[in-house]
Order: structure tokens, then C-alpha cells, then sequence
């Protein structure tokens, strides 16, 4: 047989092959294209959670400490705004619960305070609009701003939401994991127990404080019905700090079609959520069964106890930095071992496909970018904030525009906390 009756049959896969290599992006270009990105846009992160035992005179960000963030962690992954959480666990409603969870708020608001002000000013500075993240930024220095995680510390009180803005939160969401005195949570779907069917009389007074104090009102944890009535009542757009996609992974904390579509006519932003469970629930629990497994085997032969995370949170600090250094080796160590097997858990892949989902949905203008570091976010290629790079590189090579990725990493969040500021005036001024 000639050659060219060899290679006839064949032209069609050779010219495919070679239009492919002509039109494909080159990985090199992605990767100086990601990183000349990285370096220029204002990266957010809406959603991370603190202990106040690291935020003292003798142990604080400054140093990098076995926590997801650190101002070390954020300077080496170029990740610019991180939203401290003002974070309070739902409890009962009554006065004594509602001072115990005022004491604690203002606890953490004095810890972030403390960072920006004592610590490390010429590190971080305190941001209370966009004004001043990209003056900030600019000038070279990380940016904390402030989000309080359920209302419940309010009270009764409306009060206290301007006390709140004046101590610099700029979100708040009106319940967290539990049924508050503002509204119903997400939790109700798993016994079907509800309060109010959505939010209380108290809730929807609380929203048009949020709105006249320039407070974004964050979805992230109320009820489906509690969110679509907030939607339908608030004159500002509202943000949902840290969730996902239902249609992608159907779990009672993430967004159903009918949100996010509702959030879209409000005019608000989704922060896509790095929450393993939450991204592909599925999946992360086998991927956790099996490193449970090796792990549990590991620390048996080195004589490593594990601990419930309730018995860490108690643990003197010194005492836990110990433990949580061996337990993080450990945790490396099998990681590696799985991840020699190929076997990576939910990753930086996955997690772009619940923002790819909702960018399709809703549009490129109303979804951002959240962790949930320090609060049991994280996925393989994000698990702290050193390696927010991979975020930008994965949307470059999704196809995403500069400016689409300028608007999802920040620009989208800013717009919304401009037009909620611009709604208080208007509210206060009236």
C-alpha cells in the first residue's frame, strides 16, 4: 500500500489535531495572563470566621498560625479583603441569651479592632466602603472589613444595628443555624418546624433598619421563605455571603433557581462558597470516610488523639496551637498518601462549576467569590488563603474575561455595597 493511502484516511484527525494546537490556549500564556490578573484586581473574600484567643497582644495574625488565614497567608496568595465574622451561635430566645450573645459580639468586634489598630496597622486597615478598599488596597496593604453572622445579639433592640454600623459591619444576616428572634432558618427543613413561615414582625423591622443604616442583608443562612420575603420587602440589594447552588448539590444552605432568579431582580450578589460539604456532599463524604479511616489508623500508631472541634474551641491556646500542629501534619500526611492515589475530594474544579452554574443563570454581575476559611470552608487547590491564586488561574482558564473576573472576585460585591449605602442616604435623608 502507497503512503498516501495511508495517510489519506488520516488527514481529517491530522488537521483536527493541528487547527486544535492553533486555537487552544497556551498554558503558559493562561498562567502569566492569571498572574498578571492576580496582581490588579481586588480580591474578596466575604466570609471568615475568627477566634478572638488570636486576636491578643502575644498572639495574633502577624505571625502565621495554624489557622486558614493569617496576614502572612493573605500577603503570599494576593487575597486583598478578607470580611472578619462577627459570628454568634444561635441560642435561646430570651434576655439572658440575648446578652450572653451581645457580649460576645462585641468581644469580636474589640478582637478585629485590636488587629487593624494595635497590631498591625502597617499591615491592615479597617474598610467601611469601597471607597476605601481600593485606597487601601492601593496603598499596598491588606484590607479587613466586618460581617456579623446572625442578628441574634441585636435582641430585641433595633437600636443596636446602628451601634453595629458605627462599630464597622457592613452585612448581617438575620439568623444563622437555628430559628432566631428575626426569622426562620435554613434548619427548619430538617424537622419542618417553623416560627414565622419566613420572618417575624421583629425581621421585617430589622430589614428597613439594615436598609436606612447602609447594613447589606445576607442570605446565607434564613430559610428559603425568610429570603424570598426579605427579597420582596428590602429596598436595598442584599448579598448571600457565603452559598452555592442547590441545583448543583441540594442541601438546605445553599440557594434554590428561585433565589438566586428573586436575587437577580433585587439586584444583588451570591458569594460562591468553598464549603466542601456544600459544593458536593457526595463526594466529601467518601473522600472524608477514606481519610477518616487512614487518619484515625495514623494517629493510633503515633498515639494521637483526635478531638471533637467543641473540645478544641475550649482548649487553652497554647495547648491548642500544639495540638493543631500535630494534627495538621497528620492531616498533610494522609492528604498526601490519598492524594498519590489521585484521590483529591472536592476541589478548585468543582467549586467553579457552582459559580459557572449561577454566572449562567443569573448573570456574570451578581456572583462573587466567599471561603469560609476558619469556619470548615476550604477545597482541594483553596484550602487557605496562601492559595487564592488558584482561583484566578481556574477562571482564566474557564474562558472568563479580565473584566468578568474583576467583577466576580470584587467589583460586584462593592457595587452592592455602594447602591446600599446610597439607599441609606436616601433613607436618612428623607
Amino acid at each position: 500500500m502507497k503512503s498516501s493511502q495511508i495517510l489519506f484516511p488520516l488527514l481529517p484527525i491530522l488537521l483536527s489535531v493541528l487547527l486544535f494546537q492553533c486555537t487552544s490556549p497556551n498554558t503558559s500564556d493562561q498562567l502569566e495572563r492569571a498572574k498578571r490578573l492576580h496582581e490588579s484586581v481586588i480580591t474578596i473574600d466575604t466570609h471568615v470566621d475568627i477566634n478572638t484567643n488570636n486576636f491578643t497582644a502575644d498572639r495574633n495574625y502577624t505571625t502565621d498560625l495554624p489557622t486558614q488565614v493569617t496576614l502572612p497567608k493573605l500577603e503570599e496568595g494576593g487575597l486583598d479583603v478578607a470580611w472578619f465574622i462577627v459570628y454568634t451561635g444561635q441560642d435561646t430566645l430570651s434576655q439572658e441569651g440575648y446578652a450572653a450573645a451581645y457580649e460576645n459580639a462585641i468581644d469580636k468586634f474589640d478582637a478585629i479592632h485590636r488587629l487593624v489598630d494595635e497590631y498591625a496597622p502597617d499591615r491592615i486597615e479597617l474598610a467601611v466602603s469601597s471607597e476605601q478598599v481600593r485606597d487601601i488596597q492601593a496603598r499596598g496593604k491588606k484590607v479587613a472589613m466586618i460581617g456579623v453572622e446572625n442578628a441574634y445579639p441585636i435582641g430585641t433592640d433595633l437600636s443596636r444595628i446602628k451601634e453595629f454600623h458605627d462599630r464597622g459591619a457592613r452585612y448581617m444576616s438575620l439568623s444563622h443555624n437555628g430559628h432566631s428572634q428575626f426569622c426562620d432558618s435554613n434548619t427548619g427543613e430538617r424537622d419542618d418546624i417553623w416560627l414565622y413561615n419566613g420572618l417575624s414582625e421583629l425581621g421585617k423591622q430589622a430589614i428597613v433598619e439594615m436598609n436606612k443604616w447602609g447594613i447589606m442583608i445576607d442570605l446565607s443562612h434564613p430559610s428559603k421563605e425568610s429570603n424570598m420575603q426579605t427579597m420582596a420587602l428590602s429596598k436595598a440589594p442584599v448579598i448571600a455571603s457565603h452559598s452555592s447552588a442547590r441545583a448543583m448539590n441540594d442541601v438546605s444552605r445553599n440557594l434554590d433557581d428561585e433565589e438566586l432568579l428573586a436575587l437577580k431582580e433585587n439586584g444583588g450578589v451570591v458569594q460562591t462558597v468553598a464549603f466542601r460539604s456544600y459544593v458536593d456532599s457526595e463526594k466529601h463524604a467518601q473522600w472524608q470516610a477514606t481519610s477518616d479511616d487512614l487518619f484515625d489508623a495514623r494517629a493510633s500508631a503515633l498515639g494521637f488523639e483526635r478531638k471533637s472541634w467543641a473540645d478544641i474551641r475550649t482548649m487553652e491556646p497554647t495547648d491548642r496551637d500544639e495540638y493543631m500542629t500535630q494534627y495538621r501534619a497528620l492531616q498533610a500526611e494522609v492528604r498526601a498518601q490519598m492524594a498519590e492515589s489521585g484521590q483529591y475530594g472536592v476541589d478548585v474544579s468543582d467549586f467553579i462549576d457552582h459559580l459557572d452554574y449561577m454566572v449562567d443563570l443569573i448573570g456574570i454581575n451578581h456572583v462573587g467569590i466567599s471561603s469560609d476559611f476558619d469556619g470548615g470552608g476550604g477545597v482541594h487547590g483553596w484550602d487557605d488563603a496562601s492559595e487564592t491564586f488558584s482561583i484566578t488561574l481556574e477562571l482564566v482558564k474557564r474562558g472568563y474575561s479580565d473584566e468578568e473576573i474583576t467583577k466576580l472576585w470584587g467589583a460586584n460585591l462593592l457595587r452592592v455595597l455602594d447602591e446600599v449605602e446610597a439607599v441609606a442616604a436616601s433613607m436618612q435623608g428623607s
